[in-house]
């Protein structure tokens, strides 16, 4: 009998994700099976399932997994770093292969700005084979030109897809736009995955002071418990955006204001107040913006007034998620990283995916 892998399907915008079973997958040339230990669910598979982002469907999600290698194509025998490939390493992989071939990939360099990437879990349909394209499955079948990445033997899967797809998108974002100077306060909008990574990463750099904004307090707590920042602003308590600037300028030298600031809140008014929370000649990284919610009123003049410098980043290429992997020797020691997980079996999605939505977690991620 042909054995038969369980995944969860999105078949329609709003509705509950089904669980459906599919013919276990066989590695094509020069790619792998593996058997998923983990799957996150983040804020865009939210925005998937509401209609936000077009995606084909029906569709297996899952965008950022964690697991074994269960078989292996001969073509294939060693990760992007090249060490050996074996069936039962524990590995990771970078979520999308870009085509290599555009303006975007080879005049630009800028590979996160591919339109023909292929991604999993956001824009590979269950109807095409081999089907298992997500990581909200038993197992996924990762194609070739998939960066994957054997995990450091000192770190645990867990500490890997605690951070999901967010570590690697705060790591494109800062180390390419940001110069972070010792000494300096970076102040952090939004307290969920991408904002936690901005504000972990944003000590390691250097940062003498992080200040993180956000809600509900639980994640503000824990954010502080796990040392991922050093001061926190609970927007739940200052819930005007004048009562918070004054609340960080308190904090800060000279009440000056934010050397830098990381908008990781995917709010568009989070932006505008951005450019308050600055100090004159800061550095601002728009970085959660991945859904379009629509216009929100700027004033340029403080931009000019200022003298601001203004970055916006998307997602993350093969490079950004193997310096992700490397940072996890160190970040592990110094946050505990598996405190962030609540974790839900693969059959109860849709239970996890509620609570996502209604901000009862800091990460969910499903457990097959």
């Amino acid at each position: 009998m042909t054995e038969l892998i369980k995944a969860a399907v999105l078949t329609a915008v709003n509705k509950s994700l089904e669980m459906q079973e599919f013919p276990a997958p066989v590695p094509s040339t020069g790619g792998a099976v593996v058997a998923v230990a983990y799957a996150g669910i983040c804020g865009t598979d939210i925005h998937l399932k509401s209609g936000n982002l077009p995606v084909p469907m029906p569709i297996v999600m899952g965008h950022e997994a964690v697991g074994t290698i269960a078989a292996l194509d001969p073509a294939l025998s060693t990760d992007i770093n090249g060490a050996p490939l074996r069936v039962g390493d524990r590995v990771v992989w970078s979520n999308n292969i870009p085509c290599g071939r555009c303006h975007e990939c080879l005049v630009l360099k800028e590979r996160t700005l591919c339109k023909s990437r292929k991604i999993y879990g956001i824009n590979r349909s269950s109807n095409d084979a081999p089907h298992l394209l997500g990581g909200m499955a038993e197992q996924i079948a990762l194609e070739a030109g998939t960066a994957i990445i054997r995990i450091p033997d000192d770190v645990a899967f867990e500490e890997v897809i605690a951070l999901g797809c967010a570590g690697p998108t705060a790591l494109h974002g800062m180390l390419e736009n940001l110069t972070i100077h010792p000494g300096d306060t970076v102040a952090v909008q939004g307290s969920g995955p991408v904002g936690l990574a901005a504000a972990m990463y944003a000590k390691q750099m250097g940062a003498n002071q992080v200040i993180l904004l956000g809600a509900p307090a639980s994640r503000l707590e824990l954010a502080l418990e796990i040392g991922a920042c050093d001061e926190v602003i609970d927007m739940g308590i200052y819930t005007d955006p004048t009562a918070r600037l004054e609340k960080l300028r308190q904090m800060t030298a000279q009440e000056r204001g934010a050397d830098v600031v990381i908008e990781c809140a995917g709010v568009p008014a989070a932006v505008a107040e951005s450019l308050d929370l600055a100090r004159p000649n800061g550095q601002v990284l728009i970085l959660g913006q991945y859904t379009d919610h629509g216009a929100t009123p700027i004033n340029p003049h403080y931009i000019t007034k200022k003298q601001l410098k203004i970055f916006g980043s998307w997602g993350f290429a093969e490079a950004h998620y193997v310096k992700y992997v490397e940072s996890l020797s160190q970040l592990r020691r110094r946050h505990d990283l598996g405190a962030l997980l609540t974790v839900f079996a693969l059959e109860d999605v849709n239970e996890a995916m509620d609570t996502v939505a209604a901000g009862q977690c800091t990460k969910a991620v499903l457990r097959p």
